[in-house]
C-alpha cells in the first residue's frame, strides 16, 4: 500500500492518480488531519504492514526508523516535483516492488537517493541512473 503524508499537496496527488499510482493519504483517506506527530504515523505504519510511506518531512529520514514492515521515503525536492519524484522512485530498479522497499528509510533528492537499510549499518547513496544488481545471498548493492 502506498501512503502519502498530509504534507503532499493535492495538485501532486492528482498527478500521481494520472500516472496510475493508487494510494491513501493521511488526513483524507486514512487517519486524521491532525496526525502531525511522527509517533501517530509510525503506529499506523506498524499496523499496515508492507506499506510505503511518502512524506516531505525531513525528520523522518533517520536510521532508527528502519523497520521490516514498511518503507519510508522522504522527498527532498521542490514541492512541484513531488509527484514526479515519487513515480521515478517507484519505477527505479532498486525499489520497484514492495519486497525491495521493505526495511528502508530513503531520502530522494533531484540527483541522489540516500538509503538507510536493515541490511547495512551505513547510509548508502545512489545516483538515479545507477545500474545495480541484487543477488539473493551476498547482495551486491
Amino acid at each position: 500500500m502506498i501512503i502519502l503524508d498530509h504534507n503532499i499537496p493535492q495538485s501532486q496527488s492528482a498527478k500521481l492518480r494520472k500516472n496510475g499510482i493508487r494510494f491513501r493519504q493521511i488526513g483524507i483517506h486514512v487517519g486524521r488531519p491532525e496526525w502531525d506527530d511522527q509517533q501517530e504515523i509510525l503506529r499506523y505504519l506498524h499496523r499496515k504492514r508492507h506499506s510505503t510511506f511518502f512524506t516531505r518531512d525531513l525528520g523522518f529520514y533517520r536510521a532508527q526508523l528502519r523497520h521490516p514492515s514498511y518503507c519510508i521515503v522522504v522527498i527532498d525536492d521542490i514541492v512541484t516535483a513531488t509527484a514526479e519524484t515519487i513515480v521515478r522512485f517507484l519505477r527505479h530498479q532498486l525499489f520497484r516492488t514492495k519486497a525491495l522497499r521493505l526495511g528502508l528509510v530513503v531520502k530522494a533528492s533531484p540527483s541522489k537517493i540516500h538509503v538507510w537499510s536493515l541490511d547495512y549499518e551505513r547510509q548508502r547513496v545512489f545516483f538515479w541512473n545507477d545500474r545495480v544488481t541484487r543477488r539473493k545471498e551476498g547482495r551486491k548493492v
